[in-house]
């Protein structure tokens, strides 16, 4: 092997699954990206064929692998994956299902199920979790009730990034971080929680053995090795749950630090030094879990859809342009243009509010209200949903208020959604230059698992990469405040209802 060790991760995301390979001091070496192959059935479904996410993650590493002078010199490799969404196997580790979408909103039913039979307050007693139609336990429910046979030949539930390193490596393991976002894990305790799964029967043994991300899973295998192009001493990590994985590589482990990663979703993040027991936590929406560095835990809200409505925007109205057009478009209106906001509920409501039903709108049209007025609208109701989102989480005791926001992810390269954001929280965004944090993460993990580094601090202290600040445009921080307070946090209490009554009006046809 070459003196100088490289490290692969592997991001498994809702739009693209991208390797990367990195040196140590984490500057990117080679990569590759393919699209992720997502089939839409019938509205609110949506799934992937397990095959076919493995076979792509194996051409996007074998891309990246044949890109370098010597593969001998990759060491270690892990996985980041979406949190929701898991593959499961048979004893012959044949999957017996699809891989059912982290956003798929099919498990109403299973919601609602779950609520009377063990209550909102008690799931998140347990896992620290908003009882919500996206998290794990939902899923298996509704194979179980509506798929039996498949059912019942489950033998194990490996969510994204325990399948790929599954194919990868062959040993079947869950990390902490992905454990957290099936509703069954038990926060306080690190464990399974029998109790609960015996209550709304669950098999035990079908969840995958715990681990801390960065453990050691093993070597690739022969056959693996075959399809990626990764040599077979190279050692497979114990992965993490995406937003996890993009706040270990930015440095965002201490409370008071907040990580907003800016994709397809969005996330807003931050560590904290235990658990909060606080029910209204949970009915607000948020969620908690923990960190992949052992012993720390987070809270987070965001947004089901960020990235996704600009790409939706873009889709309809805009297929001819790019993104660049676009923004030149917006920016050349002024603040707040027209009186027109948006509510980016376009996969329903975000934290504070607990709400599958809610809908995006847009507010205050008239017909001067052209394209770029439109765009720069989606922009701020972005901003001002990610505020609202942080302000309501940071009331709670034992979630620091924010001192350092990072931003990563693709929505960072928005120059003026990040000027904007900056602007609404009043308060400066660093922006880390690491254009694939979430998997560098997972580059982190895998060379915790191979022993390149001795622990996180250390690799972290390894790092190498560049970030830059936005800083507020103080003279429009006014206006936007108080449109943040007299217009945006009234849109969706106002529209609520009749949000409601679209849901019940498009079930009952």
């Amino acid at each position: 092997m070459s003196t100088t060790p490289l490290l692969v991760g592997i991001d498994v995301g809702t739009t693209n699954i991208k390797a990367i390979i990195f040196d140590p001091s984490g500057q990117t070496v080679a990569q590759a990206s393919t699209p992720t192959p997502t089939y839409y059935p019938r509205p609110n479904w949506a799934y992937y064929d397990p095959e076919e996410l493995w076979q792509a993650t194996a051409s996007a590493l074998r891309q990246a692998t044949q890109q370098l002078d010597n593969a001998d010199s990759i060491a270690g490799i892990a996985v980041a994956s979406m949190g929701e969404t898991a593959v499961p196997i048979d004893a012959a580790g044949q999957p017996v299902y699809e891989a059912i979408a982290w956003f798929d909103r099919r498990t109403q039913p299973q919601v609602e199920w779950l609520d009377k039979t063990i209550g909102k307050d008690r799931l998140f007693a347990v896992s620290g979790l908003s009882l919500q139609p996206i998290f794990g336990m939902c899923k298996m429910l509704w194979i179980k009730e509506n798929e039996p046979d498949a059912f019942k030949r489950i033998a194990l539930w490996l969510n994204t990034a325990d399948y790929i390193a599954y194919r990868l490596c062959g040993v079947p393991a869950t990390d902490l971080s992905l454990a957290s976002r099936t509703l069954a894990l038990n926060l306080a305790e690190g464990r399974w929680d029998e109790d609960l799964l015996q209550e709304v029967g669950l098999p035990s043994k079908i969840f995958a053995p715990l681990l801390v991300g960065g453990t050691d899973l093993g070597p690739v295998t022969p056959q693996a090795s075959a399809l990626t192009g990764l040599p077979t001493h190279v050692r497979v990590g114990a992965g993490g749950h995406d937003h996890v994985c993009g706040a270990l590589a930015v440095g965002a482990i201490k409370p008071g630090d907040v990580l907003n990663s800016m994709g397809t979703a969005e996330a807003v993040f931050t560590p904290l030094a235990a658990p909060v027991t606080d029910p209204q936590m949970g009915r607000q929406g948020y969620i908690q879990g923990f960190h992949v560095i052992e012993g720390h835990y987070y809270a987070g809200g965001g947004l089901y859809a960020s990235g996704a409505n600009v790409e939706w925007w873009r889709e309809i109205i805009g297929q001819d342009d790019d993104y660049a057009t676009l923004i030149t478009e917006a920016q050349q209106v002024p603040p707040g243009s027209l009186g027109v906001h948006f509510l980016p509920h376009l996969r329903m409501a975000n934290p504070p509010h607990d709400d599958p039903k809610g809908r995006g709108s847009f507010v205050g049209l008239t017909t001067d209200a052209k394209r770029g007025v439109l765009f720069r609208a989606i922009s701020e109701g972005l901003a001002y949903e990610s505020r609202h989102t942080l302000e309501s989480l940071v009331t709670y005791p034992g979630v620091a208020p924010p001192q350092n926001i990072y931003a990563i992810g693709g929505g960072t390269r928005n120059g003026l959604l990040m000027q904007i954001k900056a602007t609404v929280l009043n308060q400066t965004v660093t922006v880390s230059e690491v254009s694939e944090a979430t998997s560098l993460g997972a580059a982190i993990l895998g060379g915790l698992a191979a022993k390149v580094f001795a622990d996180p601090t250390s690799a972290l202290s390894s790092l190498r990469h560049r970030q830059y600040l936005v800083e507020p445009m103080g003279e429009h921080v006014p206006f936007y405040e108080q449109s943040f307070r007299r217009v945006y946090q009234q849109l969706y209490p106002t529209l609520r209802d009749i949000h409601h009554h679209i849901h019940h009006l498009q079930q009952a046809n």
